[in-house]
């Protein structure tokens, strides 16, 4: 469920206004707003990151379920990802398509061989296993691996229990960045109205309404020279960092 971008204007609006702290233009707002919602989907990666390294430091039998979290995580960003085929088997694609308009890809996740999950090891272990007909049998049946490539023009190299490099059926999950946001208006009498046929809505998850008001708002007050207003929204933004990692 996307995040209404007129929503989000009226909002940063009544509290930029509020105090008489200033106006934010239409403008301005779309500059924000993009900067705001690329920031966001951005700390995806980074949660993602910290939220694994917390949970493989808990112990075994831990009643926390952090793993909660990380569904979520997963699901803010499930409107972003798609499985691409990696070219030869080896080159990731640099961009993937929406509605026929191509997007580049912000960053790759899991590396598939026919389907199967592979297993990341470095491109030495790599090197030492092909090398090797006795280890590299030892991993016939196994979850295939990959490693990053050192050759240039290469990305990755796939081996599933061969010591040659698969070429085929090798595909990866493709991250793009978010389509940017629009307030869509039309002037009259020398003011802007809403104009729902050009606007484009946030693809943020909906729980991404208060985050998206306080970011811009924290962007908005060094724009419009309102320090004030930026301490308040960031102070927000804080706050909820630490209720969502709490």
């Amino acid at each position: 469920m996307a995040v209404s971008v007129d929503t989000v204007y009226q909002r940063v609006l009544a509290l930029a206004n509020k105090e008489q702290r200033g106006y934010i233009t239409p403008q301005e707002f779309n500059l924000l707003a993009n900067q705001a919602q690329l920031a966001i989907f951005e700390s995806y990666f980074y949660s993602m990151n910290s939220r694994q390294r917390l949970e493989a430091g808990m112990p075994y039998n831990s009643e926390v379920d952090e793993s909660d979290v990380i569904e979520f995580i997963h699901k803010k960003l499930g409107p972003f990802g798609q499985v691409e085929s990696v070219v030869g088997g080896h080159t990731y694609p640099s961009e993937v398509m929406v509605d026929g308009v191509p997007c580049e890809i912000y960053q790759v996740g899991h590396v598939f061989f026919n389907e199967q999950v592979c297993q990341h090891i470095s491109i030495n272990e790599a090197e030492r296993m092909k090398r090797s007909v006795r280890h590299i049998n030892s991993t016939s049946g196994q979850a295939p691996v990959f490693a990053h490539n050192r050759f240039t023009g290469r990305d990755i190299v796939v081996y599933a229990g061969s010591s040659t490099a698969e070429t085929s059926g090798v595909t990866v999950e493709c991250f793009r960045k978010p389509i940017p946001a629009a307030w869509g208006y039309v002037v009259v009498n020398e003011k802007a109205l809403y104009n729902a046929n050009t606007a484009v809505n946030f693809e943020l998850h909906a729980s991404e309404e208060d985050t998206l008001v306080n970011t811009i708002l924290d962007f908005a007050g060094i724009t419009i020279n309102k320090p004030q207003l930026s301490q308040y929204a960031a102070a927000k933004v804080i706050t909820e960092k630490q209720e969502q990692i709490s």
